[in-house]
């Protein structure tokens, strides 16, 4: 896996992150596809010279970018819980062959619980792959279904997921089989205060809304113990931490699952 830094602060603002995938339409069609989705959560660089950005709401990408290969080429890449889909078109602007998004869109409760905005699921992905003359293509299916998928995948994205699943194990025996030999996964979730990449293996459980006012759907906090290990319990393969930032006040998780060539 290439392309890997260590992570460091300050991170990337989200315009930078947005940089990675400059879409460059003309600014009237840029400002169309601004009005006609309700909510953004990714931010995307729509046309960078008139400063027309998409607002979206995540502020904790910055620092996932270290992790992320500076080269896709010729990698199949699957991206889980994929929202907008920004991840999914930064691997095939850096060369994946072929790239899957996909989400149940249960989001759409959580982003009318949030934010008291009602989306009707997938609309800005739709927005970006149309701008972007994208060829990624978007499926609209539970995680844990990818088990009857008969393809395997050289890069997995699971980004910001494992938190808000009921069974993060299952979740995880599920993507470690879609992995094609070699082929690895780069897990980013919510973290515990004060972890420091020790092998404790502390679970934490927060209370409804504890971790984000009005989200009701953070139910893990995992410490770099305990997540290595549920790595371990899925497909014994080794969970090689990368940080343990706090963002915002946030901790957050990231590292990397291989599986043996």
């Amino acid at each position: 896996m290439t392309g890997i830094a260590p992570l460091t602060s300050p991170w990337p603002t989200e315009r930078e992150v947005a940089d990675e995938v400059p879409i460059g339409v003309d600014p009237d069609r840029a400002r169309r596809a601004l009005e006609e989705v309700p909510l953004w959560f990714h931010t995307f660089c729509l046309n960078r010279d008139h400063d027309l950005y998409t607002p979206g709401q995540a502020r904790d990408h910055g620092y996932r970018l270290a992790s992320i290969p500076e080269s896709f080429e010729g990698l199949s890449v699957l991206d889980v819980g994929a929202f907008d889909g920004f991840y999914s078109f930064l691997a095939e602007a850096r060369g994946a062959s072929r790239v899957l998004a996909v989400d149940n869109e249960q989001y759409i409760d959580w982003v009318a619980a949030r934010w008291g905005v009602r989306l009707a699921g997938g609309e800005g992905f739709r927005a970006i792959h149309e701008l972007a003359g994208s060829r990624v293509e978007y499926l609209r299916s539970d995680a844990f279904a990818l088990e009857d998928l008969d393809e395997r995948f050289d890069f997995i994205f699971c980004f910001g997921l494992l938190h808000r699943v009921e069974n993060p194990l299952g979740l995880l025996r599920v993507l470690a089989g879609r992995l094609a030999d070699g082929g690895r996964m780069l897990v980013e979730t919510y973290g515990v205060p004060g972890d420091r990449g020790g092998t404790d293996g502390a679970l934490y459980v927060p209370a409804p809304g504890d971790v984000y006012e009005r989200d009701r759907f953070v139910y893990w906090q995992f410490s770099s113990g305990a997540l290595a290990n549920l790595v371990a319990c899925a497909d014994g393969t080794r969970f090689r931490l990368h940080g343990t930032p706090l963002v915002d006040g946030h901790p957050r998780i990231i590292g990397v699952a291989a599986r043996p060539a």
